[in-house]
């Protein structure tokens, strides 16, 4: 199962991430995407899990608490939708 891991602080890397999962059970993969520009992650990750018992476990137990001094938002991810991508400009 993929879950998202939304309000995470900038200092907040996949290591981190990965441990605070894995109290769950097997982590398969994780990701913070970083902005184009910046460099700078965007403040959400992805984690996957290949057990969904597991996974809904760390769901309910992690969202709300705290890493890093920011309360994360841990759910289920949702697939992206077409329309994601910038908008056009309005003059």
């Amino acid at each position: 199962m993929k879950i998202y891991v939304g309000n995470l602080s900038y200092s907040t890397n996949e290591d981190r991430l990965r441990e605070k999962f894995a109290a769950f059970g097997d982590v398969e993969e994780v990701a913070i995407p970083t902005d184009r520009d910046s460099g700078r992650p965007r403040g959400f990750g992805f984690v996957t899990m290949p057990n969904n018992e597991q996974a809904m476990a760390a769901i309910q137990a992690l969202n709300g608490t705290d890493l890093d001094g920011r309360p994360i938002k841990v759910n289920e991810a949702q697939p992206r939708r077409n329309d994601a991508g910038p908008r056009p400009r309005r003059w």
